[in-house]
């Protein structure tokens, strides 16, 4: 003859279950990360992630375009220039001259512990450059920061020179390993993530959090329906 369990002791699985499923769900897999120059604009002093790459962007007089040399998932947690983007501070000794446009222009070369091995980061500067009217930020960044390095697709690797080598490499397990990075195509100076953008799904391809969530509430409210309509039997 086979066994139940009381009702409570029923019940109590099914949250144990839930439980477990919504832990399940608030630890997805840990998002790549990716060792990349961002592209950032100035908004009221105050910096932001710019909305697309240095090539496009065409700053008016008076602007400050920052780059960031650093190691993050998407833009979101990427860190950003570590100096003000004062353009008073940054231009103060270069004059307005007919035909050109001044763009202060912020490089942060990140922190040791982003640095690829062997390297060093340099100390962060801040330039004025004078360009012509209808230079893009890009062009600004040339002016002032030579030797830039661009991959086949166009994406920013390397600022006066660093890194050396690499472009937008894929950073990944305890050991700090190394793979090839995103496509050109994705450039993370372009506004989009490094990593490429999160759909609905898990970040490995399986059921997303939301969808776990909704199981785990499913179970709960069903077992808690059966102990219900079993109380007022009884």
């Amino acid at each position: 003859m086979r066994r139940t369990l009381p009702p409570r002791t029923r019940i109590a699985g099914a949250m144990l279950l839930a439980c477990t499923v919504t832990g399940l769900a608030a630890s997805p897999a840990q998002a790549q990360e990716y060792r990349y120059w961002s592209f950032w604009d100035s908004k009221d002093g105050s910096w932001a992630y710019a909305a697309a790459g240095p090539s496009s962007v065409r700053p008016a007089d008076g602007a400050v375009e920052g780059f960031r040399f650093a190691v993050s998932a998407d833009s979101a947690a990427a860190g950003k220039p570590r100096t003000p983007a004062d353009f008073d501070a940054i231009c103060h000794g270069t004059p307005a001259k007919g035909g050109t446009k001044r763009i202060g222009v912020v490089v942060d070369f990140g922190t040791a512990a982003d640095a690829p091995d062997g390297e060093t980061p340099p100390k962060p500067r801040a330039e004025c450059a004078r360009v012509p009217e209808d230079a893009t930020a890009g062009d600004a960044l040339a002016a002032v920061a030579e030797p830039l390095r661009y991959d086949p697709g166009a994406l920013l690797c390397a600022i006066a020179g660093y890194p050396k080598s690499g472009c937008a490499e894929q950073v990944g397990g305890s050991d700090g390993s190394r793979t090839p990075g995103p496509s050109a195509k994705a450039s993370p100076g372009a506004g989009s993530s490094a990593a490429g953008d999160g759909g609905s799904g898990g970040a490995d391809g399986g059921p997303s959090a939301g969808l776990l969530g909704g199981i785990a509430a499913v179970v709960v409210l069903g077992a808690a329906a059966v102990w219900q309509a079993r109380r007022r039997r009884g």
